[in-house]
């Protein structure tokens, strides 16, 4: 299944907010969400230290986990 690949954690930097993605469901597309880790389970601790390591966000200490959109 293609759509695999493409699951794991989103960050939406202007949001600072991250997304978990295990189902084809919903897929976010840049260029407002960046893939972080296909680690699906990573925890917050993990997933603001990338962000850190990554110069992805001013302060990684904002970033908190956000909901997917619901579909019509």
């Amino acid at each position: 299944m293609q759509e695999r690949s493409r699951f794991g954690i989103y960050l939406n930097a202007q949001e600072k907010r991250v997304v978990r993605i295990n189902s084809p469901y919903w897929i976010p597309e840049g260029p407002d969400w960046i893939y972080l880790t296909p680690e699906v389970n990573a925890t917050l601790l993990q997933i603001r230290a990338m962000a850190t390591e990554k110069n992805l966000v001013p302060d990684a200490n904002e970033i908190t986990w956000g909901t997917i959109p619901l579909k019509d």
